[in-house]
């Protein structure tokens, strides 16, 4: 028994992608949730981005990369020189999103998301979530500086989008945080509110509107404050296609890697076989 749990525990994870000492990335993660995991390049070190875009460039993965610095941006496009035309990353939403040419792993069926901004400040985060959602095939709409300082703007917006049916909306507002309430006692799809960094004084920066949207009297799923990536893929979820299977495909395989195979555990026993 000890030694059975031990070859366990020694045997790799055919889930987890390792790159070298610093990073395990989540393969399986598009099969069990329907998103591929999201790399996050803020306090990242441009070696570490770099050892993980190499290896992923390597295997053909895809991959987006969310918040590089403006180190890791300038030491991408010095790589992406040194790569063919079709693997070279591609730098969306003014640099706030890099995708790496490759699978991403879901299927998403046909549909639209709705993106609404109350200000102009707003936009970078807006167009942050717009690029994630039109990188997994999603269609997206978007009305941007409709917010409830002038109501009138906002009730046209929303006729506009409507035409369209979307099936999600994404809202972000700063200062007071009111506008994603709004939207939500409006409109009967699903609605998400993003707090932006917006404002100054008390409650500045966020944290009004944030407290805002958690007290909302309408129906509102709310994220943390600039949180354009974790609203972008909950909304994807909703579009999944879950005809294809895409939630219950096998876990990816890569080179080097150890899975048991499926016709051993129907035998009850565990037969290792190397890629």
């Amino acid at each position: 028994m000890v030694s059975r749990a031990s070859e366990r525990r020694r045997r790799p994870d055919p889930r987890a992608l390792r790159i070298r000492h610093f990073a395990k990335l989540d393969r399986d993660r598009a099969r069990r949730v329907g998103v591929p995991e999201v790399i996050l390049g803020e306090g990242k070190t441009v070696e570490h981005l770099l050892g993980i875009v190499d290896v992923l460039v390597a295997r053909g993965m895809g991959a987006l990369i969310s918040r590089p610095t403006s180190g890791q941006i300038r030491a991408l496009r010095r790589r992406s020189g040194e790569l063919p035309s079709s693997a070279r990353p591609r730098f969306l939403a003014d640099g706030r999103l890099v995708r790496i040419p490759g699978p991403l792993g879901p299927r998403y069926r046909s549909g639209v998301a709705a993106i609404l901004t109350a200000g102009t400040s707003d936009v970078s985060l807006a167009e942050e979530a717009r690029a994630l959602l039109q990188e997994l095939g999603i269609r997206v709409v978007r009305q941007y500086d409709v917010g409830v300082a002038g109501l009138h703007r906002l009730l046209a917006a929303l006729h506009r989008l409507e035409a369209r049916g979307p099936e999600v909306y994404i809202v972000f507002a700063g200062r007071e945080g009111a506008l994603p309430t709004i939207v939500a006692g409006l409109v009967r799809a699903p609605v998400v509110g993003v707090p932006a960094s917006v404002g100054y004084g008390r409650g500045g920066r966020g944290e009004a509107a944030l407290n805002a949207m958690l007290q909302s009297c309408a129906p509102l799923a709310v994220v943390n404050i600039d949180a354009a990536i974790p609203a972008a893929l909950f909304a994807a979820q909703h579009f999944v296609d879950r005809t294809t299977g895409a939630l219950h495909g096998p876990v990816p395989r890569g080179r080097g890697v150890s899975v048991r195979t499926r016709t051993a555990r129907r035998q009850g026993a565990t037969r290792e076989k190397g890629f």
